[in-house]
């Protein structure tokens, strides 16, 4: 049976003054290629982010839970990058969007990763749960057509699901406060922030304590390209075998190949070298 997140009970500082960050996140972690992850499945994670919103939606003043994802590219980012590794530890919650992450899991700890948290499934899996509980999403990211599409065949395909706002990801550096007062002003339930990495990162971490009128933040990349159709996903069996990779690379070989030339000898490294049962996120 797989374990089941919970929140722990966080109360106010004296005076009344409402927390800055909600409740605590519990999962079952493992360290996975150095980076502590979440041991949950994919329903577990759907079941999560509903959770939070949820529970976020009697407090005040309470900064949104963020969750994020790690595939062998973010893995090896976090081994290299002090600022990266640095924003992903604010992260209330990681989880594997990368099959060997969880072979890894698997074969070398005894607190597995059940299984794969695509955020292409994840998000769907969300959506049908939020349009059953009354939740709203924000989209944020892609190109404006992108963005668009995405947003109308989320809500073609999740009757009752509420898309409290939408915006491309492509705005400047002083339009930022005004793309924050947006989300604000929306008060989404989830916000899915698709700004590819790390600036989906660094927009989050800048701008967290400021989005007090969202309940989740869940960074999700390419995600919109998915959901409008612009990109395919491989075939089920090059995901069950961890070869998702090489299709995408086919499908997109000048943007991928230097990255994934670069990164996967290194992955395979710290998966064999850094998976182990620890629940801190030291080295």
């Amino acid at each position: 049976m797989t374990a089941e997140p919970s929140l722990s009970e966080a109360s106010p500082p004296s005076g009344g003054i409402p927390p800055k960050r909600p409740p605590a996140f519990e999962a079952p972690t493992v360290r996975v290629g150095g980076m502590s992850m979440a041991a949950l499945s994919r329903r577990a994670w759907a079941d999560a982010v509903v959770a939070c919103a949820l529970a976020r939606r009697g407090m005040q003043g309470v900064a949104p839970y963020f969750f994020t994802s790690a595939n062998g590219n973010v893995l090896s980012r976090y081994a290299t990058t002090p600022e990266f590794r640095a924003m992903i530890d604010t992260a209330d919650a990681v989880d594997a969007d990368g099959q060997p992450l969880v072979i890894a899991s698997k074969l070398m700890t005894n607190t597995p990763i059940p299984e794969r948290a695509a955020t292409t499934d994840v998000f769907h899996d969300v959506a049908r749960a939020a349009a059953a509980k009354g939740l709203s999403f924000f989209l944020l990211g892609g190109t404006e057509e992108i963005n668009r599409i995405a947003a109308e065949k989320t809500i073609a395909a999740n009757p009752g699901l509420v898309i409290a706002g939408r915006r491309n990801g492509y705005f400047k550096p002083d339009e930022e406060t005004a793309v924050v007062d947006a989300i604000n002003a929306a008060r989404p339930d989830v916000l899915w922030v698709g700004l590819g990495v790390p600036n989906e990162h660094a927009f989050v971490v800048r701008n967290r304590a400021r989005l007090t009128n969202v309940g989740v933040i869940k960074t999700c990349g390419g995600l919109f390209d998915f959901v409008a159709g612009k990109n395919s996903r491989a075939p089920t069996w090059m995901q069950r075998y961890s070869l998702e990779w090489l299709y995408r690379l086919w499908l997109e070989p000048r943007r991928l190949f230097w990255r994934y030339a670069t990164t996967n000898v290194h992955t395979l490294y710290l998966l064999l070298a850094r998976t182990r049962d620890r629940t801190d996120r030291q080295p």
